[in-house]
């Protein structure tokens, strides 16, 4: 699912394309994308664009009259930029939004269909599609500690909860939590006041970081390939990979259709985390540590 870095890189790509410009039409190719009906999708057609919004994961493109089009990419819906009237040939081209110099296009990969598109009128409509969530940069330490410890959580459902943190998802979670060298089932209320420290600056370093490559990418081009998995990630994506800290192979824990990505030794002080399906298999076989984790290896 595309994230706060990746969500930022589009809103800068599409700045530079369709801010100021006339949306023509816009072209809905599946019935299940568009998730509202008044007002009429027809009513954004011919009024020009004067802002973009990151709402959490979603793309706000806000046009003349305070009419708003939201779009939820979820976990498979990506962005391109094509010519003018760029035709939607193909099951996953679900909608194109048409502008003089080109064509939004959006698609979505999969069976399922989870995109959205709400079209909203006003701030008051444009806000309640917030879920909630605590924006990284424009809160201090505090602010972030009583977001996060509101409930007692995994320190991983606490961070990808759009309710607590706003825009934060699996791959992204992965990656911070192995800068702060904190274990992702860490309960929030068990962070001690350094620990504490180690996760926001980790949390704003790390979107920072990604941020600024992902911006760079988008200044010169349209980002095309938009993935959760890329090379110089950490632990995200890198199961059997040896962690950039300390060699260690990264660990993972599955669940439906999530992984999560850590290192044992720079995370949980060596313990591996069970992971629910192969625990349950393997019950009192299963490996507490990465010594015992060679050991089953090697016999």
């Amino acid at each position: 699912m595309p994230e706060l870095p990746d969500i930022t890189a589009y809103i800068s790509a599409l700045e530079a394309r369709i801010l100021g410009e006339e949306l023509e039409s816009v072209r809905i190719a599946s019935a299940f994308l568009l998730r509202t009906a008044h007002p009429a999708v027809s009513e954004t057609e011919g009024k020009t664009v004067r802002e973009l919004r990151r709402i959490g994961k979603r793309i706000a493109i806000g046009v003349d009259d305070d009419l708003w089009l939201v779009l939820h990419l979820m976990i498979a819906g990506r962005l391109h930029w094509r010519p003018p009237d760029a035709k939607l040939a193909g099951r996953n081209y679900l909608a194109a939004f048409d502008f003089p110099k080109g064509s939004l296009v959006l698609t979505e990969a999969g069976s399922k269909r989870r995109a959205s598109l709400h079209i909203v009128a006003g701030e008051a409509a444009l806000n309640a599609m917030n879920p909630g969530g605590v924006e990284v940069f424009a809160t201090d330490l505090d602010g972030f500690r009583k977001a996060l410890s509101a409930e007692n959580r995994t320190l991983k459902r606490a961070l990808t909860d759009p309710r607590i943190v706003s825009g934060i998802g699996n791959a992204y979670s992965d990656e911070i939590l192995h800068a702060a060298q904190l274990s992702p089932v860490t309960l929030t209320h068990k962070l001690g006041v350094e620990e504490w420290n180690r996760l926001f600056t980790a949390t704003r370093e790390t979107l920072q970081l990604w941020m600024d490559r992902m911006n760079a990418e988008a200044a010169r081009s349209f980002p095309e390939k938009v993935t959760a998995f890329r090379r110089e990630m950490a632990v995200h994506g890198r199961f059997g990979q040896p962690c950039p800290r300390c060699g260690e192979k990264v660990q993972r824990i599955r669940y439906a259709d999530n992984e999560t990505d850590y290192c044992a030794r720079c995370q949980t002080g060596g313990r591996l985390l069970a992971d629910r399906s192969l625990s349950r298999l393997m019950k009192s076989d299963w490996p507490r540590t990465l010594d015992e984790l060679e050991a089953i290896k090697h016999k």
